[in-house]
């Protein structure tokens, strides 16, 4: 390869350009296996989209995920969106004021500030991607700090000025294709998303409950139930939901600090690459989608970030048991409240929404059954406390119980029973001693030893 270090030749990076647009513009890339890897459909308006978008990242490199970019992403998947009927507006309304009703029976957490709403799918992206950006920022960030450390200590020594000349250009790239992926991720979560707090993670903003009628209706097709049930059903469980996060304040960050503790171990294992694509034939698609589906090219998680999944896992299991609980509480009124909940189960067992996006985006799976040992410890504690004392535990991070105590609740039940009884034992001593040191601290005794009135 010859040199250009005169301004006759232009500078390396120029030519490095050069050569990126001629393959992306002059068919020596096949789009339909670059949207694969950005995750999008084989559809020719969106990839003409995806090649316009990364020509443009190439000429004009940007800091950043482009946002706007992965929510336009995000409304072209969800193009089947319709608006909200009146009637529909105001049947959610009313199933909202009743929810507020039924879980002031149900738990203490105390009530939202603002009323429920409904959403239609476009609407829930545009309120929803402050929270995606939040959440994915990080990921995106060291996904392509790695792969610009990478670049950087395997390119050969007479290219290390143009890959350093380079770097914005690439980094641009990356995010782009980043932004899309993220993008088509949030519009099939639209689709299918029936609340606010359908993915475990509060992506709406804290107190607000919001239900999309369009998909509710979906979900209840053919279940050969009252809509007006269901409708009552969601509700209940969104507004549970948005309670938790309102009340424990500390809450969502926590979750955001999970994500990024895991998104700030990613790395790049170039050798592990290199071994996987050694004999790969590039011009077989099929191969390559074998490899990109298997995981092959994703380096083993450490140990510091298999911790911070496990506690981002343990917690949402806790989030979602016990709104599956309070949620059970609440709608022993409704006829079919239990049918309702199986059919949710189902859903989250065979794939819902939440794995669909923290495997996207994080590559956290929730597992169903750490879901059920989790509501089964809420369960032990109501039953055996009260709904005082499960909620309680809600107030600090430092008393929300553990993965041990998921595994064990009736150990849980038992600490918190002797801590309840150590307390009232440290309040009769307390009124004892008082009684000794300062006898009139209880009042003047009635005289003759009688009770006076």
């Amino acid at each position: 390869m010859s040199e250009h270090n005169g301004p006759e030749d232009g500078l390396p990076e120029d030519e490095l350009r050069r050569i990126l647009e001629q393959l992306l513009g002059g068919g020596m890339i096949d789009p339909n296996q670059l949207a694969g890897v950005a995750g999008l459909p084989s559809d020719p308006a969106a990839l003409q989209r995806l090649m316009m978008q990364m020509q443009q990242a190439m000429s004009s490199p940007t800091e950043g995920v482009n946002w706007d970019l992965a929510r336009d992403a995000a409304r072209q998947a969800s193009a089947a969106n319709r608006e909200v009927t009146e009637v529909e507006a105001q049947q959610f309304a009313q199933a909202f004021n009743v929810a507020a009703l039924w879980l002031s029976e149900a738990t203490t957490v105390g009530d939202l500030t603002e009323a429920g709403r409904t959403l239609t799918r476009h609407e829930w992206i545009a309120q929803t991607l402050p929270v995606w950006t939040e959440m994915c920022t990080p990921v995106a960030t060291s996904i392509s700090g790695a792969l610009v450390q990478m670049l950087s200590e395997q390119a050969p020594s007479e290219l290390q000025d143009v890959v350093s000349q380079s770097m914005p250009m690439v980094k641009s790239m990356g995010q782009t294709m980043f932004a899309m992926q993220v993008g088509q991720t949030i519009g099939q979560l639209a689709n299918e998303v029936l609340a606010g707090g359908d993915i475990g993670m509060p992506v709406l903003p804290t107190g607000r409950a919001a239900l999309l009628p369009q998909n509710v209706e979906t979900f209840a097709e053919g279940l050969e139930l009252d809509f007006g049930e269901v409708v009552l059903w969601f509700a209940v469980r969104e507004v549970a939901h948005a309670r938790l996060f309102q009340h424990a304040k500390w809450l969502r960050l926590h979750l955001e600090n999970s994500i990024a503790e895991f998104a700030s171990g990613i790395t790049i294992d170039a050798e592990r690459i290199e071994e996987t694509v050694r004999d790969l034939d590039i011009a077989n698609p099929d191969e390559l989608r074998a490899v990109l589906a298997s995981g092959q090219l994703i380096p083993p998680r450490t140990p510091e970030q298999q911790l911070a999944l496990e506690r981002l896992e343990t917690m949402i299991a806790l989030i979602e048991g016990w709104v599956d609980v309070v949620t059970t509480d609440a709608t022993a009124r409704l006829p079919h409240a239990n049918a309702i909940a199986e059919m949710v189960r189902r859903r989250r067992a065979t794939g819902s929404p939440a794995e669909r996006a923290f495997g996207a985006l994080v590559g956290l799976e929730l597992r169903p059954r750490r879901l059920r040992d989790a509501a089964a410890m809420w369960r032990l504690v109501t039953d055996k406390l009260g709904a005082d004392a499960r909620d309680s535990l809600w107030d600090h991070r430092d008393a929300v119980p553990s993965s041990e105590d998921i595994d064990s609740p009736q150990a849980l039940v038992d600490r918190l029973a002797g801590s309840a009884d150590e307390r009232m034992l440290d309040e009769i001593d307390s009124d004892l001693q008082r009684l000794l040191d300062d006898p009139s601290s209880f009042g003047n005794a009635p005289e003759g030893g009688e009770l006076k009135p």
